[in-house]
């Protein structure tokens, strides 16, 4: 077993990117350094450079952050990944320097900010470091003892509050009157001592380089706000953003030497917990300054001190390098208002990992993922698509010595399994339609025997075939109550199985396909003999009410026959349990039984509430706020948007039909829409579609990218081959 988890553990380096060796370069910092929580770190090096090469690629990496400046030109803003590929790994990040190299001397600077502490989202290495390192024919600029480094002293930690336990990162206090003013400019004159070598690159306790597997974030540049207000009693500014976006904030004043100002947003006591907020201590004069750490909201606020007068206030969106090129509208404002704020939730969960929310923790639980990705492929462009890979490897590397696997990962305070949200990850929603929807099966074989490992080691049935029930470390089957944990178990285990045959096809083990098919045939056959009760399905011994959630499930799983849809539909009608991250599965069942204006009727009872709450432009982690938010929930939870799903791929009937998009049928389920448009980006280019509905008629204008062919039903039973191509035509509604 030992030597298994081992073997286990090596695969998990080079895993999510890739390893590489034959490193020159040395892990630094400075003989001060003690790596204690909140540590910044400037670093400076100087080059000659006879002819700048055309291509040059750094390697860089950090624990925990970087920013990174040549020749005055800021280079990259927030560089670095949050540690983990591995228990036992850190990321480094390729950035293409040639455009900012001259020939001569040149000037390079790096500002690391060391978090010092775990969290849900972070492995801490325990050393505050840099390693860089861009080499080419006659050039070698490694990380060594000839830079400098110092440790920053302006940077430093403030009083309590502090931001909880789940995240990593520190408030970040900046005291201007001991700022290193142009540290990061050529010609700077002031005193850095030389660096120290702390370790070899892939030494203790970094462990294995892995190469940065998402894109550098995208960076909007400072804006102004869209509005501007001062309180009544003139303390504070607030600070009006577009939208709820991750933001750094900047500001310019005039003030006398050591008035504090601090900086928040709206959203400081997300999810009813402290989360991360900013101080600035002025220096006398006219002064600038940019605090570095991202916060989230709808609106900063600037709260001033006597004497401090603001001469300007900006802010600078940064995340994830993705576009949202996906789209939907219709005939309904509400329908279309919920799809834009699934979208934008769905983005403000995106930066190092998915996130539950950006506030409270910034952890990836992969019972939020799974929904995340697949609402991106209707959402966003490509580029989004490797996000969630990352996560994939990241789960299974993290894969506990017995067997179990848990999130939320990277973690270095969390080691706690969900079983439930674990079946649901490595199953048909989450690992299938991440290679279904993408067309990338390239993680299939790194992650399979683990996963293989989990679903028939670490789980076990019963002598009928049913699964038996595990409470790991957190039974959690969903927020909220009436939760019939036995069928949910069942249907999630049932949609593993699926998922892992077809896995295991995929890479020959035909073995291992005909056993899963002999367990999916023993729940078949067992599941309605144990669970249903002739009007629901219901564990033997739950004396609950009726749970949709697991109507639902025995209905998106397949293991509810066509015959029981008019009966479940009632119940689905009833019951309304589910809190918004299963309620997207409730929803689908609906459209799976044809009961399209049921499910967008549902989708208004259920989400009115929510809706109008006009001030956010993101959904919630409950149906409401404070009370009727599931203790409190935050305001940022793209768990909840299912709906966004379930517009463009049932009401719009957008699905592929073969990996990647290459096939795909348009089936729509319009229920009482009378119009309704759609447009997803694949990789082969834009799939687009727009609908009317008249009578029992639809119009259809359909836009097929090259190198793909739709199917679309002409009538009940038969559907129609288009090739690339805009198309027009008539389908009946079914």
């Amino acid at each position: 077993m030992k030597h298994y988890f081992l073997l286990l553990l090596l695969i998990g380096c080079f895993a999510s990117g890739r390893a590489e060796s034959g490193w020159k370069a040395h892990w630094i910092n400075t003989e001060r350094c003690q790596s204690t929580t909140n540590t910044w770190l400037a670093f400076r090096k100087t080059v000659h450079i006879d002819k700048v090469p055309q291509t040059l690629t750094a390697r860089i990496a950090a624990d925990s952050k970087y920013w990174l400046w040549i020749n005055g030109r800021l280079v990259v803003f927030e560089g670095g990944l949050k540690r983990g590929p591995s228990p036992y790994g850190t990321y480094y990040d390729p950035v293409e320097i040639t455009p900012y190299l001259q020939n001569g001397e040149n000037t390079i600077a790096v500002l690391v900010w060391h978090f010092g502490k775990s969290g849900f989202s972070h492995m801490n290495s325990g050393l505050a470091a840099l390693l860089f390192e861009a080499t080419a024919p006659g050039i070698e600029i490694v990380s060594d003892k000839s830079w400098q480094c110092i440790v920053y002293d302006a940077y430093q930690s403030t009083e309590a509050p502090h931001p909880n336990f789940r995240l990593p990162e520190s408030n970040i206090r900046f005291d201007a009157r001991m700022e290193m003013s142009g540290w990061n400019l050529p010609g700077y004159t002031g005193s850095m001592p030389n660096a120290e070598i702390v370790s070899s690159a892939e030494g203790a306790p970094f462990g294995k380089l892995v190469r940065r597997p998402i894109p550098l974030w995208k960076d909007s540049g400072l804006k102004p706000y869209v509005d501007v207000r001062r309180s009544a009693a003139g303390d504070t500014l607030y600070c009006r953003l577009p939208y709820n976006s991750q933001v750094t904030p900047y500001l310019k004043v005039e003030a006398p030497a050591g008035k504090v100002i601090h900086i928040r947003t709206d959203n400081y006591e997300g999810g009813s917990q402290y989360n991360v907020r900013a101080e600035y201590i002025t220096r006398d004069g006219v002064q600038e300054y940019e605090s570095y750490g991202w916060m989230n909201g709808h609106e900063m606020q600037y709260i001033l001190p006597e004497g401090v007068k603001v001469l300007d206030v900006k802010f600078r969106e940064t995340g994830y390098d993705t576009e949202f090129t996906g789209s939907f509208s219709c005939n309904d404002p509400f329908m279309n208002e919920l799809w834009k704020r699934s979208a934008r939730t769905l983005y403000i969960t995106m930066r190092d990992s998915y996130m539950d929310c950006p506030d409270r923790e910034r952890a990836q639980w992969w019972g939020d993922e799974v929904n995340e990705l697949g609402e991106a492929f209707y959402a966003l462009s490509p580029s989004s698509h490797k996000l969630a890979l990352k996560g994939i490897h990241e789960l299974m590397n993290w894969q506990r010595e017995d067997g179990v696997i848990f999130a939320p990962v990277p973690a270095g305070n969390w080691r706690k399994e969900l079983p439930l949200q674990m079946l649901a990850s490595v199953g048909w929603y989450g690992f299938y339609t991440q290679y279904y929807y993408s067309g990338d099966s390239s993680f299939v074989a790194d992650v399979y025997d683990r996963m293989y490992r989990y679903l028939h080691k670490v789980w076990q049935v019963d002598k009928s075939g049913l699964v038996i029930g595990r409470g790991g470390d957190w039974s959690w089957g969903d927020w909220g109550e009436n939760i019939d944990m036995d069928v949910l178990a069942n249907c999630w285990y049932y949609l593993a199985l699926k998922a892992e045959k077809a896995f295991a096809l995929q890479l020959g083990k035909t073995t291992d396909a005909e056993e899963n098919s002999r367990m999916m045939y023993s729940i078949e056959k067992c599941f309605d003999t144990k669970f249903w009760t002739g009007s629901d399905y219901r564990s033997p011994g739950y004396k609950g009410e009726t749970d949709d959630r697991a109507q639902a499930m025995a209905v998106v799983s397949g293991l509810a026959s066509a015959d029981k849809y008019p009966i479940l539909a009632k119940v689905l009608k009833k019951e309304h349990h589910a809190s918004p991250y299963m309620e997207k599965y409730v929803l689908e069942a609906l459209f799976q039984m044809n009961e399209p204006m049921l499910a967008l009727e549902r989708i208004k009872q259920r989400y009115t509430r929510m809706m109008n709450y006009t001030e956010y432009t993101t959904l919630f982690e409950g149906w409401g706020i404070g009370s009727d938010g599931f203790g409190g929930g935050t305001i940022n939870h793209a768990w909840s948007g299912g709906p966004l799903t379930l517009l463009s791929q049932k009401v719009c009937g957008i699905e592929p039909t073969s990996p990647g998009f290459r096939s795909f049928k348009v089936c729509p389920q319009m229920g009482t829409l009378t119009d309704a448009s759609a447009t997803v980006d694949t990789h082969f280019g834009k799939i687009e579609v727009s609908l009317k509905r008249k009578g029992k008629k639809i119009q259809v204008v359909l836009s097929v990218p090259e190198g793909t062919t739709a199917e679309v039903p002409v009538s009940k039973n038969r559907m129609e081959r288009l090739e690339s191509g805009k198309h027009s035509f008539v389908i009946p509604v079914l």
